[in-house]
């Protein structure tokens, strides 16, 4: 580790808040322990988690890093004890429970990928949160299946983005919601038969009738509050609905007498303080299933915009303007 610096600057939250709360500071490169792999980072991407534990509501899971940022990619510059699969110098793209802001970043080597062909690193480094997230969600919680329908809601975000070209991947009929027509048009760009918008058409009546009054089989939903309700009035007979985040509220007022009679299923799940070994289960799915997809150019990041590491508070405000279609990433 000898060409290694002893410190690096990181984006530190200096106290709960907006956008401005992010600054950069001088902080100790950290060093990989047992089964990691230290990246020297080139980019690094934004995403909703890291607002959260801006804002002071989201903490780091025992253990990680206070320095916010969950997904990177760089080059491997010092092995810890035991690691099998990287070597000096690998470019890899990497999911992380923490301290993505950052010129370094320890990784367990389970939870790094390497680059699909033909992305550039910036690209690479906007994949690992969503596509962590969308695969399992959606494949293995919700069972989507080729022809059934699916409907991803705030289709134009990060998360979005992933669902609507992977379902489409999958051979799924994709429908989503987004708040502009531009955004809707976003959507139908990335593979979605129907984008809503939501701010002047009811998704439920929408689907329904481009479903002929079936309703869709498997729904992925960011929003909860009342979308709760809504999802299992649009939902089909055996539907399933995977709950990935809250950003309106997470209490409803729900019927659920709809459960019962269309034998729904509300299923859902947070990735970030889940143990490595799953992380790492994720991984393998991704480098067999998807990274095939990524190489032939059929599924690709969306990037929204980039800003370098220092202004990582304006990239923060982008964010929370929800002008943004696709990732916000940071660069090295």
């Amino acid at each position: 580790m000898s060409n290694i610096p002893a410190r690096m600057t990181a984006i530190a939250i200096r106290a709960p808040g907006g956008p401005e709360v992010l600054v950069p500071e001088e902080r100790p490169v950290p060093q990989p322990g047992e089964g990691e792999v230290l990246v020297k980072v080139a980019a690094a991407g934004v995403n909703r988690p890291d607002v959260m534990q801006r804002m002071g509501l989201y903490p780091p899971p025992k253990g990680a890093s206070d320095i916010p940022g969950l997904e990177l990619a760089g080059e491997v510059v010092a092995l810890g004890s035991g690691v099998g699969r990287w070597k000096l110098g690998d470019q890899v793209t990497a999911l992380v429970a923490g301290g993505g802001y950052a010129q370094y970043c320890a990784v367990p080597e389970v939870q790094a990928l390497p680059i699909p062909h033909g992305l550039s690193l910036v690209e690479a480094a906007a994949i690992p949160e969503t596509f962590f997230t969308v695969y399992p969600n959606i494949f293995e919680r919700g069972g989507l299946k080729a022809g059934e329908t699916f409907l991803v809601h705030g289709g134009t975000s990060g998360i979005g983005t992933v669902a609507i070209m992977l379902g489409k991947a999958f051979g799924a009929r994709v429908f989503a919601t987004a708040g502009s027509p531009q955004k809707c048009d976003a959507c139908r760009k990335l593979g979605a038969e129907l984008a809503i918008n939501y701010k002047t058409e009811d998704f439920v009546a929408a689907v329904k009738q481009a479903t002929n009054g079936a309703g869709v089989n498997v729904i992925l939903d960011i929003v909860g509050g009342d979308y709760i309700d809504r999802n299992y009035d649009a939902a089909a007979v055996e539907g399933r609905i995977i709950q990935i985040a809250f950003q309106a509220s997470p209490k409803a007022t729900v019927d659920f007498r709809r459960m019962l009679g269309k034998r729904l299923h509300h299923t859902g799940s947070t990735l970030r303080p889940r143990p490595v070994a799953d992380k790492g289960k994720i991984a393998q799915a991704l480098e067999a299933k998807v990274w095939p997809l990524v190489a032939a150019g059929q599924v690709k990041p969306v990037i929204d915009s980039t800003f370098p590491l220092a202004q990582a508070s304006d990239a923060h405000a982008r964010m929370d303007s929800s002008a943004h279609i696709g990732k916000i990433v940071l660069t090295l």
